[in-house]
């Protein structure tokens, strides 16, 4: 299975419910299915909207929000549609005589929402940042009052953040929260942008009044959480910036990105040009990249502009190669094999004979399954523990179709797994209720679990004891595999080129 997914970001679309702007909406369309068209087997293309739907929340203007949204999702291009609000299309109590309330009419996230695309691993969060802009003017000054109020919201968003992000344990995770790819979308930019400096609000310079009021705050509570993008609109220009802070579990600095976790900011124009301003949309793709003989994961992201008078979108950043501005994750995202396939044993409705020998395979061909030297004994716990819980998902889904053979197999491994748990946590000093906890936990972290574990491996005649019963376990799990029409060797020599 790919890991990987694709955002179309578009913002800013102001719409005001009089038709003017269906041709723009068409243009905008097509320009959207020509950068999506490289994409269609991407199994999570979202599209993706950061505030200003309409240019002010009246029924007609919201009507043609939802209908240019239908036929956004008419079009197959993407698998779901996510929006978030902006401060057009969230209008005052006093302001809204003869308006409706966006968020409830285009079920848009008052406070925070978050979305979690299981194969892509992705936690998409959305957060109304209405309150914690500076857009207020009174008398072309912001009041202390005023201020110290979006200060208080800008601090709020941080506290959001942290708790839309901090449920680590959150059911419906498929792998560890360190594991996620998280994408933050609110509609105000939380870093000034040096893009469009001289653009005038009310006869004054805009750039001190569009910003988030606390945005260091709120960057670093983002970048301490693992957001690796934030996207976002409001201004109508372009812009990409990055902010890093040094990681508190670094073991070395010296300036390289091992010392810094950091976070990319992706702002979005206009998606329609509105104000006079060049129209703009981005799309992101996450996925692996292979660079110079390595293979690690990545942000390829391609912005398209159109400019006013002009009658095409085309790529923004023409002087790189395709148009294509690539970012290095800054984290290994390569998913455990077992992580993997309990996601693929999840996704299927039902289970063949040559899935659940791919399965098999997948799963059992590790290092911790062979003669590899003197045991790991902390991996191979970790290793037969991910593994038992995607086992138990395969056991569970055989055990609904009614192969009663196969059913009778597999019920046989999850014994031997069992058992090398059992043999592991007795090396490593688990005691019987530590592991419990153990197997009851689903979303394992392998560093995690290294700093929990307090027992340490026997050494001496005990040991070399201990390692031989290990070989006689897999071995006798080779035994039982065999019922599946497999002979993978397992207890034997380690085959070339096995995960660990």
């Amino acid at each position: 299975m790919d890991r990987s997914f694709v955002i179309a970001h578009i913002s800013d679309l102001h719409l005001d419910g009089s038709g003017r702007m269906l041709e723009t909406i068409e243009t905008l369309s097509a320009a959207l299915r020509e950068g999506m068209a490289d994409f269609a087997d991407v199994p999570d293309r979202i599209l993706l909207i950061t505030g200003d739907l309409v240019d002010d929340p009246t029924p007609r203007a919201l009507d043609e929000a939802l209908a240019v949204i239908a036929t956004l999702r008419q079009t197959r291009m993407f698998t779901d549609i996510q929006a978030i609000a902006g401060n057009h299309d969230a209008k005052r109590a006093s302001q809204r005589a003869g308006r409706h309330d966006a968020y409830d009419y285009l079920q848009l996230p008052r406070t925070s929402k978050s979305v979690y695309y299981r194969q892509a691993g992705l936690d998409l969060l959305l957060l109304d940042s209405n309150r914690a802009s500076l857009t207020t003017l009174a008398n072309r000054n912001i009041d202390q009052g005023t201020y110290n109020a979006m200060v208080a919201d800008s601090a709020r968003l941080s506290v959001e953040l942290a708790g839309s992000l901090g449920s680590v344990g959150r059911a419906d995770y498929a792998e560890p929260a360190e594991n996620l790819v998280r994408v933050l979308a609110l509609h105000h930019h939380p870093l000034p942008q040096a893009t469009g400096e001289g653009k005038r609000f009310l006869g004054v310079p805009d750039e001190p009044l569009m910003y988030l009021a606390a945005p260091a705050t709120f960057l670093e509570a983002a970048t301490s959480l693992n957001v690796d993008l934030v996207l976002h609109g409001h201004r109508h220009v372009e812009g990409l910036t990055r902010y890093s802070i040094p990681d508190p579990r670094a073991t070395r600095s010296g300036g390289d990105d091992a010392f810094w976790r950091t976070i990319y900011v992706l702002s979005c124009p206009s998606s329609t040009g509105q104000a006079g301003d060049d129209a703009g949309f981005n799309i992101i793709h996450f996925g692996p990249m292979s660079r110079a003989g390595n293979s690690e994961y990545g942000f390829a992201i391609t912005r398209y502009s159109q400019p006013r008078n002009d009658g095409g979108f085309r790529p923004l950043d023409s002087n790189l190669p395709d148009g294509i501005i690539w970012l290095r994750a800054g984290r290994d995202y390569s998913r455990d094999p077992a992580a993997e396939s309990g996601i693929e044993i999840a996704s299927l409705a039902t289970l063949k004979r040559d899935r659940v020998v791919a399965l098999t395979r997948r799963l059992l061909i590790r290092r911790a399954f062979y003669a590899d030297g003197e045991p790991d004994w902390a991996n191979a716990f970790y290793t037969y523990l991910v593994t038992s819980h995607a086992w138990a998902d395969l056991d569970a889904k055989l055990m609904r179709s009614g192969r009663r053979h196969d059913a009778e197999a597999v019920a046989a491994v999850t014994a031997m797994l069992h058992r090398l748990i059992e043999q592991c946590a007795g090396v490593l000093g688990i005691d019987p209720f530590q592991l419990d906890e153990f197997r009851a936990k689903r979303l394992v972290n392998r560093e995690d679990l290294r700093h929990e574990l307090s027992g340490k491996p026997r050494t001496g005649t005990v040991a070399e004891a201990q390692a031989r019963q290990r070989l006689q376990l897999l071995r006798d799990l080779n035994e039982q595999v065999k019922a599946l029409g497999l002979d993978l060797g397992l207890g034997g020599e380690l085959p070339p080129q096995t995960p660990p």
